[in-house]
């Protein structure tokens, strides 16, 4: 059986379930992308420096990248991915069926439709859900056009509970919503952070941390939507209670001086290290007790929740971070609190510290993450993918 997966560009967190895909013995399947981001690009998405992953991205699965027709490519807009290549790539029926991510861009759309067009079963792949900030007439909108498209998909593809919701919202049948799971490389993330706990200590040290301390860490962009400022607000409530924790910021973007101001005005105990690449990353898990997502509902999930957890790493989330239905599980693996709440916050800081209950809850996510991995990703793919076929197969029979 052959399945053809569109994807805007390369991402590093796809990379290992499509080679993991690619080695499954019943399928097979190659990668359109249509898009090669740059450095630029990179800096641009809000990362703030320019940069490329250092992991392989590209390798041990088939892949081609379309040629990208739009004028100027990319950019974030929806016109930014335009690749006519890949209507007759569908048309010619190769494939059994197609994965689409998303279809908030232009080729999406010229998949989709040659799709519908040719009868070939057509699979979308979302983590959109319902509490991202949206004004009453977009959310209108929305409601007349998406009820008109969703359900027409032969299966929806929900990477966790609030996604599924997202999709039964605007009119898919339950029975055609199939949870594909967000997942990392949780093997990779656990061998790195056990191969960095024996230095620990010396790795606080470079980053001029009490070694004794409880350590929070903030990992991603510094854009208005992980609203890092309430991290750093919190750190100074929760450090007028208790001297024992401080903070550890990683990342890069247009708000990271606003944050190192406010922490060299305030002499807030928190250090800034900038941007860590994939094969540097554990070891900011590795140093911290416990990461903390402060992100607002455009958070569609939150894949440094998955990381840390494979790190062996507890959470605290917002209630609005689209993880944390399925994977912070209060005084369990995590915490949640309410968005924009910064005196909550800090206090949950202080307890979870105080109680030294943070080992033991970090063991508790690593157990947990163990559901979203990228082999249970692949299972969930390949029996969504029998269902559709075979009522597929049951029609053809029946007439």
């Amino acid at each position: 059986m052959r399945l053809a997966i569109l994807s805007t560009h390369p991402i590093q967190y796809h990379a290992q379930w499509y080679r993991a895909l690619a080695e499954h013995p019943a399928w097979d399947v190659h990668v359109y992308y249509c898009h090669r981001a740059s450095p630029q690009e990179q800096a641009n998405a809000g990362f703030g420096v320019e940069f490329d992953w250092d992991v392989p991205l590209l390798s041990g699965y088939p892949h081609t990248f379309l040629q990208n027709v739009a004028d100027p490519p990319y950019g974030g807009r929806f016109g930014g991915m335009d690749t006519p290549q890949i209507k007759e790539i569908i048309r010619q029926r190769a494939y059994d069926a197609v994965m689409i991510n998303g279809w908030n861009y232009k080729s999406a759309w010229q998949a989709i439709r040659s799709c519908w067009e040719s009868g070939v079963k057509v699979l979308v792949r979302s983590d959109s859900h319902l509490y991202s900030p949206r004004p009453l007439l977009t959310r209108l909108a929305k409601s007349l056009v998406y009820r008109q498209f969703i359900p027409r998909f032969d299966a929806c593809l929900a990477v966790g509970r609030w996604s599924r919701d997202y999709f039964l919202h605007y009119g898919a049948q339950p029975e055609n919503v199939f949870i594909v799971p967000h997942a990392v490389d949780n093997r990779f993330f656990q061998s790195q952070a056990e191969a960095l706990i024996p230095g620990r200590a010396e790795l606080r040290k470079q980053w001029d941390l009490d070694p004794q301390a409880v350590i929070y860490a903030f990992v991603g962009k510094f854009i208005p939507k992980k609203r890092p400022m309430d991290f750093v607000r919190a750190i100074e409530r929760a450090t007028r209670e208790t001297e024992s924790i401080q903070g550890l910021m990683v990342g890069d973007g247009p708000l990271r001086s606003e944050c190192e101001q406010f922490v060299r005005t305030h002499d807030i105990p928190i250090r800034f290290v900038g941007f860590l690449n994939q094969s540097q990353i554990a070891s900011a898990y590795a140093v911290c007790d416990a990461l903390v997502l402060p992100s607002d509902g455009g958070e569609t999930w939150g894949l440094v929740v998955n990381e840390a957890m494979a790190c062996a790493r507890p959470c605290i989330v917002s209630d609005k971070v689209g993880c944390g239905p399925d994977l912070v599980i209060p005084e369990r693996t995590g915490a949640i609190f309410p968005l924009g709440d910064v005196e909550p916050l800090a206090k949950t800081m202080v307890r979870m510290a105080a109680a030294s209950q943070l080992v033991a809850m970090g063991i508790e996510s690593r157990r947990r993450i163990e559901a979203y991995s990228v082999p249970v990703a692949v299972d969930a793919l390949v029996n969504c993918l029998e269902t559709v076929l075979a009522s597929r197969s049951l029609y053809a029979r029946a007439n």
